[in-house]
């Protein structure tokens, strides 16, 4: 396959490439999904960042804990670094069928991470204006 595609000039899947995954629409949707990884993962170090300095949470991932607290900057550049790592691998293995569902699964896993720092601004909001 020196074009680069999975499939062989008899129409047929190339075997030694695995199954082909997706169509030139299908990457450019995966492509914005990605983009969004990267998005909520930046929302998401505001966001703790915010809850953490004002003592209204502490962070749950123990390896970077006191980062946190210490070294904002590093934080955030080490929490987006590592998911942008992350994501160029997963993005870099498109075309086979784990590294979709990864994408996929990460995705979801950082919109939930973004709807729970939403309903906890939430809960915060409504506590204060019931007590102010």
């Amino acid at each position: 396959m020196e074009d680069g595609t999975d499939i062989e000039a008899s129409g047929r899947p190339d075997p030694r490439r695995g199954i082909p995954v997706g169509t030139p629409e299908q990457f450019r949707w995966l492509h914005g999904i990605v983009k969004a990884v990267l998005v909520l993962n930046v929302i998401d170090a505001i966001l703790t960042l915010v809850w953490v300095r004002a003592g209204l949470a502490t962070e749950a991932n123990t390896l970077i804990d006191e980062l946190v607290n210490e070294n904002a900057l590093g934080f955030v550049a080490i929490k987006v670094g590592l998911v942008a790592l992350g994501s160029w691998v997963l993005w870099r293995r498109r075309r086979h069928p784990f590294a979709v569902i990864g994408i996929f699964v990460v995705f979801l896993a950082y919109y939930g991470i973004l709807l729970y720092h939403l309903r906890y601004a939430s809960t915060l909001i409504r506590n204060t204006l019931q007590t102010g």
